[in-house]
């Protein structure tokens, strides 16, 4: 079968992350992308290495810009606008991230194409929104994380606000992309009409905070830092056992029992959790103290026997391994060209990988 989005035609102006990140899922599921970009220069991430593959190539760009056709044009010039304008107006679904109105500059906004071509899908990423405050601001994943609150609940209590090691709130924001654009189209279906679909780094940021951010919304509480502790469950975090640290993660009254039967905890204050978070330095301090009587692997094998869920801190090659392992087949291989795989599974229309990432 094709592609469960074979026949999209998508036209993609955007670069770096959270756009290139959302138009390589939808081209995996069948979605025939167009990636534009400045003649010379190209995606900025083409430049940002290392580290780079076996042919010199930023693995960066490679990761998140497989099954696209490339296209080099320069929007200053008028023939090369004409020529971003017959491409849109050929697709079904566009995409960019120039920044408030960075598109309208080129008449490549929404509302100077919609009346061309009513049913168009029109996608905008912006940084912080469209108001004129907004435009303003810089829309990079670091002050993103820095400015929603995000690293103020990373890192430990006593130290820095720290940020996530991957730039998840791009990530987060492609996904809310991908949301949108599917959502669009299948209104277009039934309805016969286009939309703009405008996404935001800072609302997709807010969002993605679920548990902390409603705490602050709807319980008056502004979160603080916890470390690798959940500020709702105990015990959630990591831990540390006699050879190195482990995470365990026990979601509910029953997973304790068994856990503090095996650890040999018998204090009753700790046996249900709205306890435990009461007491949870205390529970934490312990918890800590009888881990010393077996090495991580031993508590694990242990643990996992007994259902409770508990693991290692993989690194990432580690964290490779361990899927390989499992059944996951996590990379793909596409003429040479490496990539993690969609981990999107469909079982009648599949994720297919028929491109390697473009040349400029």
């Amino acid at each position: 079968m094709s592609g469960a989005l074979s026949g999209v035609k998508i036209a993609d102006f955007t670069r770096v992350l959270a756009g290139p990140y959302a138009t390589m899922l939808l081209a995996d599921l069948g979605a025939e992308v167009t990636k534009v970009e400045r003649p010379g220069t190209g995606d900025e991430t083409r430049d940002w290495k290392p580290p780079v593959d076996s042919q010199g190539r930023s693995t960066y760009f490679l990761g998140v810009n497989r099954n696209k056709s490339g296209l080099a044009l320069d929007l200053s010039i008028a023939a090369d606008q004409a020529r971003a304008r017959e491409l849109i107006l050929a697709s079904d679904v566009v995409i960019e991230n120039f920044g408030a109105n960075g598109m309208a500059k080129f008449g490549l906004d929404y509302k100077s194409l919609k009346n061309l071509k009513p049913e168009l899908i029109y996608c905008s990423i912006t940084g912080f929104g469209s108001s004129e405050i907004a435009a303003q601001l810089p829309g990079y994943d670091m002050l993103v994380q820095a400015m929603s609150g995000l690293m103020h609940v990373t890192g430990t209590e006593s130290g820095d606000p720290t940020k996530a090691g991957v730039a998840v709130i791009d990530v987060i924001a492609g996904l809310h992309a991908c949301t949108g654009i599917l959502a669009a189209l299948r209104a277009r279906d039934e309805q016969g009409i286009g939309q703009l679909v405008e996404i935001d780094l800072f609302s997709s940021a807010l969002s993605a905070l679920t548990n902390q951010s409603s705490a602050y919304v709807a319980g008056g509480i502004d979160p603080k830092r916890l470390g690798n502790h959940h500020p709702s469950i105990v015990p959630y975090g990591v831990f540390t056992a006699s050879d190195r640290s482990i995470a365990i993660a026990i979601g509910n009254d029953r997973q304790f029992a068994k856990f503090a039967e095996l650890v040999e905890i018998q204090e009753p204050n700790y046996k249900e959790n709205s306890n435990r978070v009461e007491h949870r330095d205390s529970l934490i301090k312990l918890i800590n103290e009888k881990l010393q009587s077996k090495t991580a692997g031993e508590w694990i094998e242990l643990f996992r026997k007994n259902q409770i869920p508990a693991g290692p801190i993989n690194s990432i090659a580690e964290a490779f391994n361990f899927a390989e392992t499992i059944g996951l087949k996590p990379i793909v291989d596409i003429a040479g060209s490496k990539s993690v795989a969609n981990p999107i599974k469909l079982s009648a229309t599949p994720a297919e990988y028929r491109k390697a990432p473009p040349t400029l």
